[in-house]
């Protein structure tokens, strides 16, 4: 064999080594470049959400399942909370009855006589962190965000409506649910499917916004 045809063949394997060798690289790189597309995707579809979400006031008599409510409230317990004490319980309520009475006694949230259902985000000062008992407050509110933005997130609307610190609220949702002593109502959360009513604010103010200190 001459050695002109031993260059040519040598060279001919080297290309099909290199081909393969490019071939088993985009293999190799395709999972890595799917999963940054969809992180991208995912933190995109987030920050609309965060952005999407407004006060609904306004439902459509169609059903909440207790599915979509769980799912809900389990990303409420997916919030922080100081030293992970987990200060919170929830109660989700479906029932028409329950649902106008709450309306009738709490005064901003008279939304509850159409909403579908509601979820009451309460402190567990049993729970609650010994050195800073009151760090309930801002764990059962960061909850709170979670449970709206879940909502949001699953095309329903909700709107938070408070019960503490008024003592008169803090009454009537403790006497009409039963809540032992420890057990301390945050807010009232009504929800269900939005009308379309509702829209969201632009809150954002640049003059807001301070860059390393005051």
């Amino acid at each position: 064999m001459k050695s002109s045809q031993i260059s040519n063949i040598v060279l001919a394997l080297a290309v099909l080594v290199l081909a393969v060798q490019l071939g088993m690289r985009k293999l190799n790189n395709k999972p890595q470049e799917v999963k940054i597309v969809k992180e991208k995707e995912m933190t995109n579809n987030t920050l609309d959400i965060i952005h999407k979400r407004k006060s609904v006031r306004n439902f459509s008599n169609q059903k909440v399942s207790k599915e979509q409510l769980e799912t809900i409230i389990k990303a409420g317990m997916a919030a922080p909370t100081a030293v992970n004490m987990q200060p919170w319980a929830f109660i989700a309520i479906d029932d028409r009855a329950m649902l106008d009475k709450l309306s009738e006694g709490l005064p901003y949230a008279k939304m509850l006589s159409t909403a579908q259902a509601a979820i009451v985000v309460c402190g567990d000062l049993n729970k609650a962190y010994e050195p800073r008992p009151e760090y309930w407050i801002q764990d059962c509110s960061a909850a709170t965000e979670n449970i709206l933005l879940a909502t949001e997130a699953l095309g329903l609307g909700a709107v938070w409506t408070a019960v503490y610190p008024e003592e008169d609220r803090m009454a009537f949702v403790k006497k009409e649910l039963n809540l032992p002593d420890h057990i301390i109502a945050l807010n009232v959360i009504p929800l269900g499917h939005p009308t379309g009513k509702d829209h969201p604010k632009d809150k954002w103010k640049p003059e807001n916004l301070h860059w390393g200190k005051w």
